[in-house]
């Protein structure tokens, strides 16, 4: 590994084994995220059609809770929306309830619309905050297809950006963008969607940017940034007598190595959210099925919120191995 710190002596470094502490409690709850329970509360019947309308225009049939719900079901059994249309009326008829079955047609068009909050459970006290980015595709042609025909253009993909609580590893804000934005730019954005002050943000070198420390200063002026400085990087001007956060990593750099900044730090706890794209992309896929940005934002906050539930069903207890 040429591009690494340290790669003469890399491979000296003993790998650190971890053991799952509560493993019998862990693999219930892997279990439990495929058991098949469905039910409809007396109050997800009585919302499930439209509330009439005070305003000019048409009425709508399905609310939100209708489309939501349908897409919900199309993200965990991973289906096209005819076949959602098909499973979302099986389960309808199973249970005996007398409710209409929203077609694809209205699915694919209410979908662009569809107002979606993340479902977090947040820990008590100062969030320590998690943040990466990571690559979705689009929808094209198949594998089959362009073997045949050929292709003349690049696949197009969208930028996933994720904030991940490192205390509950939940998902607690994420944004969609082009491929062309900017890790640090979408920082602000999540923070946004966080209404707890912050103890610690933990990024990696793409957001080793002076608009970074501001934007989190604006957050919480409290909260550390712990981002690893380029190789190239200088104190600034009023290091001696006042240093920066980032004056201080450079520092330590300079005093422990790379790999021991990372240690003292905290960096490592980065790993989190590395994870937590993985899961994404093991669990939901690395493909986004709409085919428009505002339906793809929504797809992308249901299958956060469908994570996220998965995750309290149950998660490991990672300890140091004796």
């Amino acid at each position: 590994m040429p591009h690494k710190y340290n790669a003469d002596r890399r491979h000296r470094i003993p790998k650190r084994r971890y053991k799952v502490a509560n493993w019998p409690a862990y693999e219930a709850g892997l279990r439990q995220r495929g058991s098949l329970t469905i039910w409809f509360t007396d109050e997800a019947v009585a919302a499930w059609r439209a509330a009439p309308r005070i305003t000019p225009g048409g009425q709508a049939r399905y609310s939100d809770l209708a489309i939501e719900t349908s897409l919900i079901l199309r993200t965990v059994f991973r289906q096209p929306l005819r076949q959602t249309e098909r499973l979302v009326g099986s389960l309808l008829g199973l249970m005996g309830l007398d409710l209409p079955v929203p077609d694809h047609s209205t699915l694919s068009r209410r979908a662009r619309t569809l107002a979606v909050d993340l479902q977090v459970r947040s820990a008590s006290g100062p969030v320590h905050l998690l943040v990466d980015s990571t690559g979705v595709k689009l929808s094209g042609p198949g594998e089959w297809l362009v073997e045949k025909h050929g292709t003349q253009r690049r696949r197009a993909w969208r930028k996933l950006h994720l904030a991940v609580d490192a205390k509950t590893g939940t998902i607690v804000a994420s944004t969609l963008t082009g491929k062309e934005v900017d890790d640090a730019a979408q920082l602000g954005p999540l923070l946004d969607q966080i209404d707890e002050p912050l103890a610690t943000v933990v990024a990696d070198g793409a957001y080793d940017q002076d608009n970074v420390y501001d934007t989190v200063a604006g957050h919480s002026a409290e909260a550390l940034v712990v981002v690893p400085p380029r190789a190239t990087a200088v104190p600034s001007a009023s290091a001696e007598t006042d240093p920066t956060q980032r004056d201080r990593h450079i520092q330590a750099v300079a005093e422990q190595g790379r790999m021991g900044w990372q240690k003292t730090s905290g960096y490592n706890a980065r790993a989190g959210v590395e994870g937590t794209m993985s899961r994404y992309k093991r669990i939901i896929g690395d493909t986004l099925r709409s085919h428009t940005r505002p339906a793809q934002e929504v797809e992308t906050r249901i299958a956060i919120n469908v994570l996220n539930r998965m995750f309290d069903l149950g998660r490991p207890n990672s300890v140091h191995a004796a």
